[in-house]
């Protein structure tokens, strides 16, 4: 496919978090950009802001003629009227993964695979690779808090994305270099079992181009198979693990000075101490440091590399500091795994070690719920105070029997609820709250506004 000889391009579901930075990328190169979003809020009013087009309700009328691409998210369910008329009518109608291949084809492409910690360490190596001076663009699945946005644009051959697992995406992407955060069990509404989904990743590593890089967390590759790691003897893929003490790339000595959290990043061998991050926690920690291998492969300066890890504000909804006053703390966080979870409440305590912790939990999706509720209630028992709300169920239909309750009558610490997301400030107005982490990936971030008016 030709991107370039594309004039008009029309997003179904063009507010989402992916398919917004993707339409930014097109309204950059000066295409004309339209879309339909169920909903109008800050993020769609800024993309109308920047020139495109977008309208509220299924309409086949306020489609423009002359549409020569559609892209569509798997949001979107097959009985959306647009998305059926477009078919029908025999329009060139492909996925957001696939036009987020054709675009890395053209690229150097860097991408972040995992199932946990894609969006962090993606936007952490676009700001490195943009503040020293790389000519990098970037697509991520998160607003950067520098840039506003979750586009950056360079005319430099570099790429960075994410390499998203769900619905098998990653399999449209061609790679110069990738990193595999993660492979925990997750999207079983996708994968049959956990083997399925490692099947998956081993099939993106494969689709590295030849003598191409892979950082891999350490342990992971005791789960590829044989033919697997042939392929990438064959492509002469240069595999480099992280994470362990003795791996290729390993973060030392963790610590909280003065309320900043440091570490030491060692290298292929060589030691870079002092690198300090506004993302506390050994997970984050993590995540920097594949952005700081990566940062150097493409050719940048270790310690501008150190100085822009150190200069990075952080990503909407990932461990995001709300407010932050002598009495109370609140943080927000996108995490929806009981492993995203363990690490968001473990930078929490590592902060914030004298506070009594309050949590805020709204499930993401009944599939998820069912498959992982006694984990998500083993993790969350860690607090100190836990108020779940009511599942959001995003693409899913509900499912018989399944509820936030199945989470907290596993649970195993005293204090503990289950309320409506209506009824949460009423909830958080009776309880005497220091530090409260609010957790999840559905529209609990619409409550916020609300318990920021509650505490200042």
């Amino acid at each position: 496919m030709d991107i370039s000889g594309l004039d008009k391009i029309y997003f179904v579901g063009i507010g989402g978090i992916g398919m917004s930075a993707l339409a930014r990328y097109f309204n950059h190169l000066g295409k004309e950009v339209y879309g339909y979003d169920r909903d109008k809020n800050k993020l769609t009013k800024k993309l109308e802001a920047e020139g495109m087009t977008i309208h509220y309700k299924e309409d086949i009328k306020k489609i423009p003629k002359g549409i020569d691409l559609v892209i569509y998210t798997p949001a979107i369910p097959s009985t959306h009227t647009e998305l059926r008329w477009f078919i029908e009518n025999k329009y060139p109608v492909i996925k957001r993964a696939k036009a987020l291949g054709e675009i890395s084809k053209t690229k150097a492409t860097y991408a972040i695979a995992g199932t946990h910690g894609k969006t962090t360490t993606s936007a952490i190596l676009s700001h490195v690779l943009t503040e020293c001076n790389s000519g990098a663009s970037a697509l991520i699945g998160g607003l950067m808090t520098e840039y506003k946005s979750n586009f950056i644009y360079s005319d430099g051959g570099v790429l960075v994305t994410e390499a998203d697992e769900y619905d098998r995406s990653f399999h449209q992407l061609e790679v110069q270099c990738t990193a595999i955060m993660s492979m925990d069990t997750d999207h079983l509404d996708i994968y049959e079992d956990n083997e399925s989904l490692i099947e998956a990743f081993e099939q993106y590593s494969l689709k590295l181009r030849d003598g191409g890089k892979l950082f891999l967390k350490s342990g992971l590759i005791s789960h590829m198979s044989k033919s697997t790691i042939l392929g990438w003897n064959e492509k002469n893929i240069d595999v480099l693990d992280f994470g362990d003490e003795d791996a290729s790339i390993n973060v030392e000595n963790p610590r909280v000075e003065k309320g900043k959290f440091f570490f030491d990043i060692r290298y292929r061998g060589d030691l870079y101490p002092d690198v300090s991050s506004r993302l506390p926690g050994l997970h984050n920690a993590e995540n920097a440091s594949v952005a700081f291998a990566m940062a150097m492969e493409v050719g940048c300066d270790p310690q501008d590399v150190v100085k822009a890890i150190g200069s990075f504000k952080g990503i909407k909804r990932r461990f995001e500091t709300i407010l932050e006053k002598e009495n109370i703390t609140i943080i927000d966080d996108y995490a929806h795994h009981p492993t995203e979870i363990k690490a968001a409440i473990d930078a929490v305590r590592l902060m914030h070690s004298d506070k009594k912790l309050t949590v805020v939990f709204q499930p993401h999706l009944y599939s998820r719920t069912n498959d992982f509720y006694e984990a998500f209630a083993e993790q969350l028992s860690k607090a100190d105070d836990v108020i779940l709300i009511e599942i959001y169920p995003a693409r899913e239909e509900p499912m018989q029997g399944v509820s936030s309750e199945m989470i907290l009558e596993k649970m195993t610490l005293e204090n503990k609820l289950c309320t409506t997301k209506k009824e949460l400030i009423s909830h958080l107005e009776q309880k005497e709250i220091t530090l409260l982490l609010i957790l999840g990936a559905g529209d609990i971030d619409k409550e916020i506004p609300k318990i920021k008016k509650l505490y200042k």
